[in-house]
């Protein structure tokens, strides 16, 4: 019934089902009757796994209604239903292949250094060729050498060629040099990384619009997509954190790293109730293989 990326996210998951499962199961064990504390004890449980206030309310009025509706009694029916209503907030939206089919794709990716983004780049760079797709890389975050030097050993690592300038160069002028290369060597995928900051807006507004401008001039025929890159172990944060990148840019997809070093996995619920932006890739360890297409359910049932 599951897959591997079950196991794997089941395992991911195992600090943060420590901080939310077994604390749900005591509750449970301990609970008479389904009333009004049982209600704030698992609101209380779910707040400290950084589901999020604003989602842990929600969370807990789909489960009164539905307890209502379908006349539920026993203590021991809650944790089904529980977990039936997080894996429908999932569900929201029709899941969508995290890598668009049809090619020629560029990939922008964007989220603030430190959270794993060049190694996400890395990871998805990699899992593509192996799909025996041609990709390319774009070192387009140059405000930081260690960026491009660090996509240089992936770029090695998983296979692919690289396009990129010296620190400090035009982001927009590495992207339309990028372009000109895939168009060349016919490549099916160009990932580009960029916006490793968000100290100025108003900077980083202008560098991803001028991207974009070159994009749609040079490169019309080509799909495009962006991702933000996100850091679980950092909890609500990461929430705010998408906000801000929201304020500047249109974003896709999310893809939400170190998971699996985290006790706030809830955070994924939140994100999903509170942005409304599906979350395409989760990175459950250090391999290479280890950054995962995202499946709700799976992800419900990894959770509980």
């Amino acid at each position: 019934m599951f897959g591997k990326f079950f196991e794997k996210l089941k395992d991911g998951l195992s600090k943060t089902r420590d901080n939310l499962t077994d604390k749900i199961n005591e509750v449970l064990n301990l609970a008479v009757a389904i009333d009004d504390d049982l209600y704030e004890e698992l609101e209380e449980i779910l707040i400290t796994a950084d589901v999020g206030v604003e989602t842990t309310m929600d969370i807990i009025e789909r489960l009164r209604v539905k307890i209502r509706k379908e006349k539920i009694n026993e203590v021991s029916e809650v944790k089904p239903c529980l977990k039936s209503v997080i894996a429908e907030m999932m569900e929201d939206e029709e899941e969508e292949s995290a890598v668009c089919e049809d090619v020629p794709e560029v990939i922008l990716v964007i989220g603030v250094n430190g959270v794993g983004k060049t190694t996400s780049i890395g990871k998805i760079a990699s899992r593509l060729k192996n799909e025996n797709k041609k990709v390319l890389l774009a070192a387009a975050d140059t405000f930081r050498a260690a960026a491009i030097d660090q996509l240089e050993v992936w770029s090695n690592r998983a296979g692919v060629d690289l396009i990129k300038h010296q620190e400090g160069a035009d982001p927009a002028a590495v992207v339309f040099d990028a372009i000109q290369a895939a168009k060349a060597r016919k490549a099916d995928v160009l990932i580009c990384d960029t916006a490793g900051r968000l100290h100025n807006k108003k900077n980083l507004m202008d560098e991803l619009s001028k991207i974009n401008r070159i994009i749609e001039r040079e490169y019309s025929e080509a799909k495009k997509q962006t991702l933000l890159v996100l850091d679980s172990t950092t909890g609500q944060n990461a929430v705010q954190q998408a906000k801000q990148f929201m304020e500047v840019s249109k974003i896709d997809g999310i893809v939400l790293t170190k998971l699996d070093g985290t006790a706030k996995g809830g955070i994924v619920i939140s994100i999903k109730n509170q942005l409304g932006i599906p979350v395409k890739f989760v990175g459950v360890g250090e391999g290479v293989d280890d950054l995962q297409e995202f499946n709700s359910n799976d992800y419900a049932e990894a959770l509980l």
